[in-house]
């Protein structure tokens, strides 16, 4: 149980802490306190989680009602929901040196993306917090003082955001906010073929997860940009071609 224990709690995006001291109360509450207080310390933002659901023994569980904030500058409330993260558990895995999470899917996350003036974005923002509050070890095993090995190394064979419904506010830019379903973002292999401790690889799944929504957003902002450009040539034009027959 304890191996089990502390591979769940990295799937929620944000994890740092070890799970493998718990001893009396709710498994679940404790992951939620955990996901909270992790991610935060990890993004620079208010993470918040309505519950969790785990079922150990059959290799699955949930996180609802997940929220991070954005940063105070920008206009969203948050930068990145969603309703529930699924979980599927290689539980042959377990007595290997090795834990594998086979898949993890979110169904219809929401990312909020807002660029300003400056050219600065919220996203971009949080990634670089993230950057800065990574873990200065690279190392794929932690050692207590007699040696063991005390946190299991996991690796995610995927990581599924599926339809990302993107709110992309360009106001700041002359433009407008507009609403978009991304196509599935699929990430596979995260932790490489011998894992990642729980402390690291739950900030690589934050890392990769909003660096891919990122990147669609900025192919977006292009296109939205260079269409609104158009537009404004076309009309010019037409103005032009106005004025010469009057």
């Amino acid at each position: 149980m304890n191996k089990l224990a502390s591979f769940v709690f990295i799937i929620l995006l944000f994890c740092g802490a070890a799970l493998w001291f718990l001893a009396n109360g709710s498994l679940d509450d404790f992951i939620k306190q955990q996901i909270e207080t992790q991610g935060s310390k990890l993004t620079n933002q208010t993470v918040l989680v309505k519950n969790v659901e785990m079922k150990l023994t059959k290799g699955s569980g949930a996180i609802n009602g997940f929220s991070l904030s954005n940063p105070e500058k920008y206009n969203y409330p948050n930068a990145f929901s969603f309703e529930t993260i699924l979980l599927d558990i290689n539980i042959s895995s377990l007595t290997e040196d090795t834990i594998v999470i086979d898949e993890i899917r979110i169904n219809n996350p929401q990312a909020f993306v807002e660029l300003s003036q400056t050219g600065s974005a919220n996203l971009s923002d949080i990634l670089n917090d993230i950057e800065k509050n990574l873990p200065k070890s690279e190392s794929t095993e932690a050692e207590t003082e007699t040696g063991t090995q005390s946190e299991p190394n996991i690796r995610v064979n995927k990581l599924i955001l599926s339809s990302t419904q993107l709110s992309l506010d360009l106001s700041a830019l002359g433009n407008k906010e507009h609403q978009l379903t991304l196509p599935d973002i699929n990430l596979t292999n995260i932790g490489g073929e011998k894992g990642l401790p729980a402390s690291l690889l739950g900030a690589e799944i934050a890392k990769q997860a909003l660096s891919s929504i990122w990147k669609e957003a900025k192919e977006e902002q292009k296109k939205k940009l260079t269409e609104k450009a158009k537009e404004k040539l076309k009309e010019k034009a037409l103005e032009k071609l106005g004025g010469f027959f009057n």
